[in-house]
């Protein structure tokens, strides 16, 4: 039995997950430790995980970030999103989180420490002797985001570019967003890191998964940009997406008859409540088609939504692993988790911008051709519908899609990361 210590910022795209690896790795008889929000409490506890609450400081509710806690935010995009967020929500958290993991781990030593991508205080452990702190095993729970000489840099959403010339433009952009874009982050890691251990960061704070001793990213190789300067240590475990709710079927299921084809909308459960990010102008770009349009709003209300069409039918969850084998097209504003279960299910996406890091997701998208990608976070009716008619007319889509089904279904999902846990707990020095 190890002692695992599961660490995450408490915003739920993040958190679920890892409450299905909290529950895998107790139910095989490990402690499990799961650091996080508040607002987690009772879903960590059903695990059977104990529940270690973040100190106040690295604490948020990310359903009122945009709204309550920084409205500024609500006018960025892009790089600039990414650098506030990296800035706001997880490098000035980081120094309380570091304290947090590092006061578990004096209470009750931890063999490893499981920490998702966006959980910074990662990187500030990194700067302690390995023994003195947990080893590290990163959960690539967002697209990967480890620099790369073959990548732009990440927050852009640009495409790779092979060849010399694509290398010479991630350089360019690497160096221009060091200097305009992420600086003030950087500083503020630094600060944090001499705070602690008496030197600079070593190492661009977005880049610190790749000196962790193992990451473990949810997806399949075919889903992420080839890298070929990747450490040895990234692996590829396939979708580890959370438990798929359990929730009555809707009155209207049997609807879903499989004599008109299936579009499926939604939002999520955070970015949901401007319904003109993809709902709206799904509902309006079908609303005269022979098809079906399903919406789920994520736990918001049915009557927020716009008034429905007569093709349409509305949930404020849905039961996926009923639904998606139902569904000729997922339409989606880019939560990563909600791309990969729609993927291990065969069914093709169409994907508005969006926020966070959902641009880089659109980016794979467009790049695995499992899709297709709307470059606004609020696009037109007519561009909505233009791009879920060309995914339903040409069947190289669902090809695509087909084809990532079958390798995520090959992939070594949760038996894998348990193996990469137990390789890197052997890394831990006697005693340490």
């Amino acid at each position: 039995m190890s002692s695992i210590v599961i660490a995450c910022v408490p915003v739920h795209g993040h958190v679920m997950p890892l409450l299905a690896v909290a529950k895998y790795l107790v139910e095989r008889g490990d402690r499990v430790r799961f650091l996080t929000g508040s607002r987690f409490a009772e879903a960590v506890r059903a695990t059977g995980a104990e529940h270690l609450p973040l100190p106040e400081e690295a604490d948020f509710d990310d359903r009122e970030v945009v709204h309550e806690t920084f409205p500024e935010r609500a006018e960025l995009k892009g790089a600039k999103a990414i650098a506030f967020d990296l800035e706001h929500l997880f490098v000035r958290p980081g120094r309380a989180q570091y304290d947090a993991v590092m006061a578990a781990h004096q209470q009750a030593p931890a063999d490893v420490l499981l920490v998702e991508t966006a959980f910074v205080g990662g990187a500030f452990l990194l700067g302690g002797r390995l023994g003195a702190r947990p080893p590290l095993v990163v959960a690539g729970v967002i697209p990967l985001p480890i620099a790369s000489r073959d990548t732009a840099p990440y927050g852009m959403g640009l495409l790779p570019l092979r060849g010399p010339l694509g290398r010479l433009r991630n350089r360019l952009l690497s160096t221009v967003a060091a200097r305009t874009v992420f600086p003030r982050a950087e500083r503020v890691a630094e600060r944090i890191n001499r705070d602690l251990h008496g030197v600079r960061l070593s190492f661009p704070v977005m880049d610190w998964a790749r000196h962790a001793e193992a990451i473990v990213q949810f997806t399949v190789p075919e889903f992420e940009y080839p890298r070929s300067d990747a450490p040895p240590t990234l692996h590829f475990a396939g979708p580890i997406t959370g438990t798929s709710l359990r929730t009555p079927l809707p009155p209207w299921w049997d609807d879903l008859d499989g004599t008109r084809p299936v579009v499926h909308v939604t939002q999520g459960t955070i970015a949901n409540r401007d319904y003109r990010q993809i709902i709206a102008p799904t509902l309006t770009a079908l609303a005269d088609e022979d098809l079906l349009v399903v919406v789920a709003t994520g736990g918001r209300p049915l009557d927020t939504l716009p008034r429905l069409p007569a093709n349409a039918r509305a949930a404020e969850y849905l039961p996926y692993d009923e639904l998606l084998p139902k569904t000729d097209v997922f339409v989606t504003n880019g939560g990563y988790g909600g791309v990969q279960l729609a993927l291990r299910h065969g069914v093709p996406i169409v994907t508005s911008g969006g926020k966070e890091d959902k641009p880089e997701v659109a980016g794979r998208i467009h790049w695995s051709g499992v899709g297709r990608r709307l470059r606004s976070e609020t696009p037109s009716p007519r561009a909505v519908g233009g791009a879920i008619r060309s995914v339903l007319r040409d069947p190289g889509y669902r090809t695509s899609a087909e084809r990532m089904s079958a390798s995520m279904a090959a992939a070594g999902g949760m038996a894998l990361l348990a193996d990469v846990v137990d390789e890197v707990v052997a890394l831990k020095p006697p005693g340490g």
